[in-house]
């Protein structure tokens, strides 16, 4: 099957524009920002950007890494800009939000792997907009536990990594980032006293066994919280759909995560990673 399956009806989209997509989209245009909603071809944009809430993404909107789902851009980054963290702390606060959600692409050609520029966004977004709480959506930093402690000891309230896929299929999709090492991730997350999310999309060929088997290992790792949504192929050139998941069996996963014990679990086709982050702060 190729990307260009029709798409079946529960994976309708909402329209990308409005006048709160509008002002979202001039902001982070005049802001100089990214965001992976346009770079990972979110299909939420609509509903999020109507909503005037964006996922802001820094360190550039290229990766050192070529995963085979990921519709971000990937090559020779440029360095990291300093003016960047007051650029996304001013439009935090132009934004008016009470919780934002922060992302970036892998910076594997950086010594640090982009943590120190990590910590010093996080920083100046809590000094210019007192009171915000803060999600981090971090690379994995392959494993260095001084890198990750630098976004932890910033302060944010949700650190979330997403482990992407069931195990036997990490290889074919992931280009560098190894399963176990995901979970080491958010086991250092948890044990720092930090409250841990992941992620995870249905629809690469893994099967039900495979998935309970994802959400037991990232239950033991401490994580409080996972999303569960559809894998949509950005182009042909990217890993092709191999299902499209009922929203039925959605809600079957939603209900088998919060039996193993998660906080919250959001599990739906169009869910993604910081899909109701706002509601993920509290326990």
């Amino acid at each position: 099957m190729t990307g260009k399956r029709r798409l079946p009806s529960w994976l309708r989209m909402e329209r990308a524009s409005g006048e709160s997509y509008t002002m979202v989209k001039n902001l982070v245009e005049s802001h100089h920002l990214h965001t992976i909603c346009t770079s990972g071809n979110c299909p939420n944009i609509g509903e999020c950007w109507n909503a005037g809430t964006a996922t802001l993404m820094i360190l550039g909107d290229i990766c050192t890494r070529s995963c085979k789902f990921c519709g971000t851009k990937s090559g020779k980054p440029f360095p990291p800009d300093p003016g960047e963290p007051d650029r996304v702390a001013q439009a935090v606060r132009t934004m008016h939000l009470k919780h934002c959600v922060i992302t970036s692409v892998d910076r594997d050609d950086l010594p640090d792997g982009g943590s120190g520029h990590w910590s010093a966004t996080i920083r100046r977004i809590m000094e210019v907009n007192p009171g915000v709480t803060i999600e981090t959506l971090i690379p994995d930093f392959r494993g260095n536990t001084v890198d990750i402690d630098r976004v932890i000891d910033a302060g944010p309230d949700v650190i979330s990594h997403n482990i992407e896929t069931v195990r036997r299929l990490t290889p074919l999709i992931r280009s560098v980032a190894k399963y176990e090492v995901s979970l080491s991730v958010l086991r250092h997350i948890s044990s720092r006293g930090k409250r841990a999310k992941s992620g995870l999309m249905l629809g690469l060929g893994e099967s039900e066994e495979e998935v309970i088997e994802a959400l037991n290992d990232l239950y033991a790792t401490g994580c409080k919280i996972v999303t569960i949504g559809q894998y949509l192929a950005p182009s042909l050139s990217h890993m092709p759909v191999k299902e499209y998941v009922t929203p039925e069996k959605f809600d079957e996963y939603r209900q088998k995560g919060l039996t193993i014990g998660f906080e919250f679990v959001e599990s739906s086709p169009l869910v993604r990673s910081s899909y109701h982050a706002e509601k993920h702060v509290g326990g």
